[in-house]
């Protein structure tokens, strides 16, 4: 069975809106290395959309699953509870910022993560509104599409939306928008839309994902964390996309040094077995009556040995270092790429650790994005062998989320890969 043959049964078995950044499809991977069903090798820059940070099927990982599957799959953690949900709790509290005394809820998908995340928030300030940013993403159900700051392809055709939901700008300088302008915009906010005392909890990505990698500085996070103080307000950080070494701490917002009230967390959580989670202070997390909280499949026993397991690896490999060295040495090559004149124009090329982001831009002083060369980079070096993403409000960010678990010799091959595609496709547009 190849590819093409593969993509045609899809086409008649699946709906079109579960949509596939690339055509090939996967036989078999290691670390970050994937090979499809036709047997060619792919540089994986992408990670399954940053869920592997430990790498594809890290031998801690396997073996923790492996052990746990010798002894039994599933009870329902509310029917009859075990171990590793206590112990991976146990173990996130300790990590999670901030002195006071944490708790943690696991669940399946980062869109319970923060469906429940709001549901706690609710709970405990008895207020009903929530405030989140342009551009965000914070998943795919009614509540999360509300929540989410993009419209198209996400929110399109799937309204209404739940009410009490308000988005303000998230600050991106190079695009015209100051911290300056949103705190500006919550301000007016509260003065002709919302008032703070009817506002339940504010959310926030530390560094936006499928917004572009934006990232909220230190000094934004603390002034909105100042201003939920104020209000009574519940701040949640959502570190589904940032968490877990993929930008040189355990969650991005440690550094800004502020406590979160809540932080939901996914992917890399569990190294590409499904678990999610809320972890945040005690007395916010049991503000829900016993029964308000919880899922059928929530905190999988099977999920929860693998993200046992990977928290021992970011621990025993220093994946918080590797991460913050991985991102310089990118920086640097993707600053010399820029400085090439047969390379399609490159913008702002931004990182927090290895979170790492540059876009394509076209026009007079690099000021139109350029999505159409964003995906003709994507598609071409999906062709040369290396798995990239393109994400961004305006469609045109190119993000690297390479395994933090990769060799540098790994890496200088996929940038190599990566540069060779944007000389290709630079080529390719002035041949057109």
């Amino acid at each position: 069975m190849d590819n093409r043959e593969l993509q045609t049964r899809r086409n008649n078995a699946i709906p079109q809106g579960v949509a596939t950044a690339t055509g090939i499809f996967a036989d078999r991977a290691e670390n970050a290395e994937l090979w499809d069903v036709e047997g060619r090798r792919y540089i994986d820059f992408a990670g399954g959309i940053a869920v592997l940070n430990t790498g594809h099927r890290h031998p801690v990982v396997m073996k923790r699953v492996q052990q746990q599957m010798q002894r039994f799959t599933h009870t329902a953690y509310q029917v009859v509870p075990y171990e590793s949900y206590v112990e991976l709790a146990e173990r996130l509290n300790q990590l999670a910022p901030g002195p006071t005394p944490k708790k943690t809820l696991f669940l399946t998908t980062g869109a319970e993560a923060v469906e429940n995340a709001v549901k706690i928030a609710r709970a405990h300030t008895g207020r009903p509104a929530v405030i989140a940013f342009s551009g965000s993403f914070h998943g795919r159900t009614l509540l999360t599409m509300g929540l989410t700051g993009k419209m198209a392809p996400y929110k399109t055709g799937f309204g209404p939306f739940p009410a009490d939901i308000f988005h303000i700008p998230f600050p991106m300088e190079n695009h015209g928008v100051s911290e300056d302008d949103s705190l500006a915009a919550l301000k007016s906010l509260f003065k002709i839309d919302v008032d703070p005392d009817r506002v339940a909890a504010i959310i926030i990505e530390p560094v936006q994902g499928e917004g572009g990698f934006y990232i909220a500085s230190p000094q934004f996070l603390q002034t909105l964390r100042a201003i939920c103080n104020v209000h009574g307000i519940v701040l949640i950080v959502d570190e589904i996309q940032s968490g877990f070494a993929r930008t040189g701490k355990t969650f991005a917002i440690e550094h800004s040094g502020i406590e979160p009230d809540l932080i939901t967390v996914a992917k890399s959580l569990a190294g590409g077995f499904p678990l999610s989670g809320v972890i945040g202070k005690s007395e916010i997390m049991d503000a829900p009556a016993p029964g308000g909280l919880g899922g059928t499949y929530g905190g999988s026993p099977i999920s929860c040995a693998a993200a046992l397991g990977v928290l021992d690896v970011i621990a025993a490999e220093d994946l918080n270092a590797k991460a913050s060295l991985i991102g310089e040495k990118v920086v640097t090559r993707l600053t010399t790429i820029a400085t090439r004149n047969d390379v399609p124009p490159i913008g702002e090329i931004r990182n927090l650790g290895a979170m790492i982001a540059f876009e394509l831009m076209t026009g007079t002083n690099l000021a139109k994005p350029d999505a159409d060369m964003a995906k003709t980079l994507c598609a071409t070096a999906a062709d040369n062998g290396l798995i990239l993403l393109s994400c961004g409000i305006y469609g045109n960010t190119i993000r690297i989320l390479v395994p933090l678990t990769a060799s540098f010799e790994i890496i200088e091959e996929g940038l190599d890969l990566l540069e060779a595609s944007l000389v290709q496709c630079a080529a390719t547009r002035a041949a057109a």
